[in-house]
């Protein structure tokens, strides 16, 4: 059971949250590196196996700097609960499998990361569960796809690459007059930007690889809600065991302690990004929450407490004038990865949503023209420079 968390603000809650100390005292968290743990008697491991008594059992799916991690989580995104995932992939699947079934239905954003579209499209329908894919902004198709069977609505907001923002509390009011689930992926933004929680989510999804870490180190994932929900995703985990490695678990801690710094500090770069990209004349178009011209940003202002650090922009041209800017870049990193304190920039349509159909990236707006950049926290000067390199080429 989580311990009871105070009511502290955010940043209090990242450095202090979740923390457990062992009889030595230690000040920083403690790395658990061990397979199973020793019991008093028999009894006491009857009981803990059987879940009449608390404590860890095999770390497969129980473990203290998992834990002190999962508690951390949660009370950054306000919610009952956490259970820790592998990647967050593995929390998506974990998610799904742990409260659908052969014959239920999905209706899903048709502006999801490549991964999970394929994860909907070719593993889960291998089970006999369904998805619908619609309009990312357009609350009457989402309704308009409820059929019987409907048993989740999942969603990524902002979206990627284009940072295309849903309404949460309506897509969540839609779902709940019909007794169905909402899940959001909360990546883009962190528990520092949004919480989906507060505007009737009921689950939310996070890969910790991304802005939780910060610094490109390592894998992990997470499902953050109510207890009577995670408790069906804690179930599938412990026989399934997609795990959070405690060693990727301790990182994840450290990543969190400095979440609210980096994040704010690298979507104040992204706005300054976005604004210079959007009046270069070798761009056609910049996709970003923070700006004016984005089409949903008055819902922006409403959910996200700034315009995250993401930007998508596409380039005057097709793949071949966008490769030119990614090859010219010698400060980005050319990498498919995001939420690093090193900017990292990437050509969707070849990388992230490479495998998914000509057809679907088309309905998903992305075009052969587009990047995105994860906007870390170098000195905004010094990324404009680096991308004039290429632009400048066009």
């Amino acid at each position: 059971m989580m311990a009871e968390v105070p009511d502290y603000r955010p940043e209090t809650l990242a450095v202090r949250a979740g923390q457990q100390r062992s009889q030595f005292g230690e000040h920083s968290e403690a790395l658990y590196l061990t397979s199973s743990f020793v019991f008093p008697s028999a009894a006491a491991a009857a009981k803990r196996f059987s879940g009449e008594e608390e404590g860890n059992v095999y770390a497969r799916f129980t473990n203290p700097t998992v834990t002190m991690f999962e508690e951390r989580l949660a009370a950054l995104e306000g919610a009952e609960d956490c259970v820790a995932t592998a990647s967050g992939m593995a929390a998506i699947m974990a998610a799904v499998l742990a409260h659908l079934k052969q014959g239920d239905h999905i209706v899903a954003s048709n502006s999801l990361f490549g991964a999970t579209v394929q994860l909907f499209n070719n593993i889960l329908s291998r089970t006999g569960i369904t998805t619908t894919f619609v309009s990312h902004t357009d609350p009457a198709a989402w309704a308009a796809a409820i059929r019987p069977e409907t048993k989740l609505f999942f969603l990524e907001t902002p979206s990627n690459p284009l940072t295309e923002i849903a309404d949460i509390r309506q897509l969540a009011d839609i779902a709940h007059a019909k007794g169905i689930l909402v899940a959001v992926d909360n990546c883009f933004c962190t528990p520092i930007l949004q919480r989906p929680l507060d505007m009737g989510a009921d689950l939310v999804i996070h890969s910790a690889t991304k802005f939780l870490d910060g610094q490109g180190r390592v894998l992990g994932g997470a499902v953050c809600g109510p207890k009577k929900l995670t408790e069906e995703v804690f179930k599938y985990l412990r026989t399934a065991g997609p795990t959070l490695s405690a060693f990727n678990a301790w990182v994840l801690l450290k990543g969190l302690e400095t979440l609210k710094l980096r994040v704010e500090a690298q979507s104040a770069n992204a706005a300054q990004l976005a604004t210079w990209l959007e009046a270069h004349p070798k761009v056609a178009r910049v996709f970003y929450p923070g700006l004016p011209s984005h089409p949903q940003h008055e819902l922006a202002k409403t959910q996200q407490k700034s315009g995250g650090a993401i930007v998508a922009f596409e380039v005057k041209g097709a793949r071949e004038q966008a490769w030119q800017v990614v090859d010219n870049c010698r400060l980005l990193s050319i990498t498919a990865n995001l939420g690093d304190t090193k900017t990292t920039i990437t050509h969707p349509a070849s990388t992230t949503h490479g495998r998914i159909s000509p057809e679907a990236r088309a309905a998903a707006g992305i075009s052969e023209g587009l990047l995105r950049i994860a906007v870390g926290l170098e000195a905004v000067e010094d990324l404009k420079a680096d991308l004039e390199r290429g632009l400048s080429l066009i």
